[in-house]
């Protein structure tokens, strides 16, 4: 195994549209989602592990969040942790990862995913994590892996590419979610691919296009080139995170860095960012409603997907294209299209019940 693989699992997000499941206590990265026997977190890293040797698997998540992680990956150790002090966007965290490793290997490529994705084909995504490795390891290159659009879905940011015989794309164009005509002129014209927030390359490329594009960050964090991967890194971090621009890496870097290229992919990817898109991944009765746990019974209904608690009993009767969550003192009743408001419904219970329901 190439020890100068590494990953970067970033787990700090707190999954709002996931409520009541969801919280800022246990946010969905750390639920058993799908009934795997596994939680987002631990299928991420365990697929990583096939590739990379564990010691050089990150996570870089919010420091509350440190010991959930610890009792969730127990081969991780203090010194694979990025510890947030501070909620801020992908463009910080990354910096963050990439001095780390560069101070411990500056051979290091890595690749940065989200900790609660869902793959149905690992060997093939495994097969592109490879072959994103090997260019950036003969080129100065940041690329990131476009997913094959499957409709004009304007829940995702698309990847525009130059059109060639090459595997790997030269990227053109990025546009943040657009509306349903443009997501429809984009698959009309075949050379955008979905955004899915997945990226490989070496630190030296990275920490190089920081310098040039976010100065002021990069002077922030190279401070702590003499306490990274030391017992004095978590304290720098607590004085300094917080003063970093709140920016993603895509506004921050990959919209105006000239040598980023795309690998257009196909492994059966879901960001699973929604209830509506859970549904889509389980499986269904004869009238497409889905479970997740409780025991159900569906009379006249359809196209629902219900989560109890497992040793609930449940009727649903003439219900259809709704979102019905249980979760101990907490229930949640929505349409299916109306889904989207979810993360607006936590800010009024955060007001009228209180910060430990959200």
């Amino acid at each position: 195994m190439n020890k100068n693989y590494y990953a970067v699992i970033m787990a700090g997000g707190v999954g709002s549209r996931f409520w009541p499941l969801s919280t800022q206590q246990l946010p969905k990265q750390f639920h058993d989602m799908l009934g795997t026997g596994n939680t987002l977190i631990q299928q991420t890293f365990n697929r990583f592990e096939s590739l990379i040797p564990s010691e050089n698997i990150l996570i870089a998540t919010h420091k509350k969040y440190k010991n959930l992680v610890q009792k969730q990956l127990p081969k991780v150790t203090t010194k694979q942790l990025l510890l947030e002090p501070a909620m801020r966007n992908t463009a910080p965290c990354i910096l963050y990862s990439a001095l780390k490793i560069y101070n411990e290997n500056p051979n290091g490529i890595m690749i940065v995913a989200p900790s609660d994705h869902w793959i149905d084909d690992e060997t093939t995504f495994l097969r592109n994590v490879q072959t994103s490795f090997d260019f950036c390891a003969k080129k100065d290159t940041l690329i990131t892996l476009g997913i094959q659009p499957s409709s004009p879905n304007t829940g995702y940011g698309y990847i525009q590419f130059k059109h060639s015989e090459n595997t790997i794309k030269e990227a053109t164009n990025f546009t943040e979610k657009p509306n349903l005509e443009t997501a429809k002129q984009f698959i009309k014209e075949g050379n955008y691919l979905w955004n899915a927030g997945i990226f490989v390359w070496t630190v030296k490329s990275i920490l190089k296009a920081f310098k040039t594009n976010l100065p002021e960050m990069f002077s922030l964090f190279e401070k702590g080139n003499v306490y990274y991967n030391t017992a004095s890194e978590e304290n720098f971090m607590e004085e300094n995170y917080a003063s970093s621009e709140n920016i993603s890496i895509d506004f921050g870097i990959l919209e105006k860095a000239t040598n980023v290229h795309v690998l257009p992919v196909n492994f059966g990817w879901n960001d699973l960012g929604t209830w509506g898109s859970l549904y889509n991944k389980l499986n269904k009765d004869t009238n497409k409603n889905a479970t997740v746990s409780g025991n159900v019974i569906y009379r006249d209904s359809k196209n629902n997907i219900i989560r109890t608690q497992s040793s609930k009993r449940v009727v649903i009767q003439g219900l259809k294209d709704y979102i019905v969550i249980e979760k101990e003192d907490v229930l949640l009743i929505c349409p299916m299209n109306q889904e989207q408001e979810i993360k607006q419904i936590t800010s009024v219970v955060k007001s009228e019940f209180g910060d430990e329901f959200v």
